[in-house]
């Protein structure tokens, strides 16, 4: 039996997938052209996101459409808030299965190389190269709860609160939702008592390197995880490199990454306890 390719959408993530796109009705008089089926189309948006290929370059012999059709589509998705909702209900069933891990946070801001757009900047730590941040925020397991876009110049301590924030309530089978976790650990970027305090006003322990210590102790002996998952979160080689000029369209890549990474997790832990 064939190995599954990572853009090919099997039923059960369909089924996850499928109630949350926007449902389009054709027309009774002049309908058209047929519209393509939504499900090849997710998989030709699954496969630029892997492969990082242009969208005209989509090969046509895949079925996925053009890629005008999975761009537009990506973008019309996108409009729709398709991509913060499917990450929420994975994050939920993951939540539901045990799987996900409040006790601590992680956070960390890399950057890509940027072609232009907004939500760019000239970085101080890369030449002074203009770029992109993505901010990521994981669970104790390095599960992502949340990622923001920022211009490469904007400092990640500056984005601690938005991404606290951004960490969506994630139901469970029992009990409220949960939104935010106990502790939230942090390098020396973040090191700024003004936002230890901040912090500490959502109900969460900071846990924050302060400048001087020595590398690989403290906290860095925790908040590694973070960095493993921006080592998945970057395998996907759109991402390596923001093509996109329009901010929107790399934010939803980012966060349907994020998806994908939350589906293998909750596949990984079924398939342990079947």
């Amino acid at each position: 039996m064939a190995r599954q390719k990572p853009w090919e959408v099997d039923d059960e993530l369909w089924a996850v997938i499928e109630p949350l796109l926007p449902k389009v009705e054709r027309r009774t008089r002049h309908p058209g052209r047929k519209r393509h089926p939504d499900r090849l189309v997710f998989q030709g948006v699954l496969f630029v996101l892997h492969t990082g290929i242009s969208w005209e370059h989509l090969p046509q012999e895949l079925g996925f459409g053009s890629g005008m059709t999975c761009w537009r589509r990506l973008a019309e998705w996108t409009e729709a808030g398709v991509w913060p909702r499917l990450h929420e209900a994975l994050l939920a069933r993951l939540r539901s299965a045990d799987a996900l891990d409040f006790s601590r946070a992680a956070v960390d801001g890399p950057h890509p190389r940027v072609k232009g757009g907004p939500k760019t900047g000239r970085s101080p730590v890369d030449r002074g190269r203009t770029g992109s941040k993505h901010h990521l925020i994981t669970d104790a397991t390095g599960i992502p709860l949340a990622v923001t876009l920022t211009g490469g110049n904007r400092n990640d301590v500056t984005q601690l609160i938005p991404l606290l924030q951004a960490v969506p309530p994630v139901r469970s089978k029992r009990g409220r939702p949960r939104r935010r976790p106990d502790v939230v650990l942090g390098d020396r970027g973040y090191d700024h008592d003004k936002f230890r305090r901040l912090v500490r006003a959502l109900g969460v322990k900071p846990l924050i390197a302060r400048r001087g210590t020595e590398h690989g102790s403290g906290v860095g002996t925790q908040r590694w995880v973070v960095e493993r998952a921006f080592a998945h979160l970057h395998w996907f080689r759109r991402l390596r490199i923001r093509w996109e000029i329009r901010d929107d369209i790399h934010e939803a890549f980012l966060t349907l990454a994020c998806a994908v990474i939350c589906w293998r997790r909750l596949v990984a832990v079924q398939r342990r306890h079947s």
